[in-house]
């Protein structure tokens, strides 16, 4: 369940160019895949030759690939491998493109196998079988970058920023992060155990998690009696928009004193699903700027809707508040739309394009990196909240929240 920044198409006309943009052909990675998927089929050497001879003279090849080297390679696993009749060549040729990708050293680019895909859409839906935490790659370890409420990890006791040493008792250490997601998940009812390394604490325990069936709603919202209205982000997915619409709708009937738009373990999502949402507040202008590898920018505008721009607004934010919700309270700081309260948040300042491919399998590959609409790159960083408020260990044993009872102080004094 790795978070993510992916784009998919918007109906704008003012965005049809920057995504025209986005769709050149993975020309290296899709030749590649292509001409050995083929050359698997034939194996024939004089044939892979004259393919790569070909990609190298138009350019799609570097010179110095060497075709014959990964074959020698291939051919000397098939033929001398103490177990060469039990290799399955579909996974070796999978773990072929898997080490393309991990080479580059970004944990962001991933070659995903049509499982892989599955799973992969069935999180941006908010239906699948697992813990319910999202996970990615921090100082090289496997991370919780949040565990989601209610949830199978979050009743187990995992928080945003632990680290999975090993799962069922097997070392995360070079572990991809696919193989990690794919290890962790599981049928309902059966049960995963995670060695996990917890700031503060000397030494690694294991949490015993049953995994179950995760259905979320994106977005949940109640009214206070002191008349605050407080909206919880979990994900920017498929139902965001329409789930955030109901509760405009129902907020905009009710005159509220305030709003507690809460981010913290958001872990991203749909990048224009984050700007719809931020243009909820932001009339005009840009909701962050996007830089590509060839030094040109894009600006993805707000959408002129608003509607809660007049209503005073705490955005609430910690380590688990990562890539599209980053967008969001970034562009509501930088427009004096909102305070920023809690704690620094996860860092990804990159978007990720899906790339489909021929066999069902998939790339995800980061294509640009992105500032705020004041300029600010969060990467590696995040956000800097404008009131820091902890949350101790201690605070979520004891159910206290100081960061939620910081926002409803600031909202009541105004």
């Amino acid at each position: 369940m790795n978070y993510n920044l992916i784009k998919k198409e918007r109906n704008q006309e003012n965005n049809k160019k920057a995504w025209k943009s986005k769709l050149f052909p993975l020309i290296l990675v899709l030749a590649i895949s292509f001409s050995l998927g083929y050359l698997l089929a034939v194996y024939n050497y004089s044939a892979e030759g004259k393919i790569f001879s070909h990609l190298k003279a138009n350019g799609e090849v570097s010179e110095h690939f060497n075709s014959s080297l990964y074959w020698q390679t291939w051919h000397t696993i098939k033929n001398e491998h103490i177990d060469r009749n039990t290799i399955d060549e579909k996974e070796m040729f999978y773990g072929s493109l898997r080490g393309m990708t991990q080479s580059i050293d970004d944990p962001y680019t991933v070659f995903l196998d049509p499982e892989d895909v599955k799973e992969f859409m069935d999180d941006l839906s908010g239906s699948f079988e697992g813990i319910g935490a999202e996970v990615g790659i921090r100082d090289d370890m496997v991370t919780i970058i949040a565990p989601l409420s209610g949830m199978p990890a979050d009743k187990a006791g995992l928080r945003s920023g632990d680290k999975i040493y090993a799962i069922d008792d097997t070392s995360t250490i070079n572990m991809s992060l696919n193989e990690a997601v794919r290890k962790i998940r599981g049928e309902k009812d059966t049960e995963v155990v995670l060695t996990i390394i917890r700031e503060g604490r000397d030494q690694p325990f294991e949490v015993s998690i049953t995994r179950g069936t995760i259905v979320i709603e994106s977005v949940s919202w109640e009214k206070r009696d002191d008349d605050i209205y407080l909206i919880k982000i979990s994900n920017f997915h498929q139902d965001t928009v329409s789930l955030l619409n109901k509760a405009i709708l129902e907020i905009l009937n009710n005159n509220p004193k305030g709003i507690v738009l809460d981010l913290r373990n958001n872990p991203g999502g749909y990048l224009d699903t984050a700007i719809d949402v931020a243009s909820e507040w932001v009339a005009e202008g840009p909701i962050l700027i996007e830089q590509l590898s060839d030094g040109k920018k894009n600006e993805y505008f707000a959408q002129g809707l608003a509607r809660l721009k007049d209503i005073e607004t705490i955005i609430l934010v910690n380590q688990g508040s990562a890539s599209g919700s980053e967008i969001v309270a970034g562009a509501l700081r930088d427009y004096k739309q909102a305070l920023v309260v809690g704690e620094q948040t996860f860092g990804k300042g990159s978007v990720q394009n899906l790339k489909p491919l021929l066999d069902g399998s998939s790339l995800k590959i980061t294509v640009a990196t992105w500032f705020t609409p004041g300029g600010d790159y969060i990467n590696e960083k995040g956000i800097e909240p404008d009131i820091e408020v902890e949350r101790s260990f201690e605070d979520f044993e004891n159910e206290r929240d100081p960061q939620m009872d910081k926002a409803i102080e600031l909202l009541l004094a105004k």
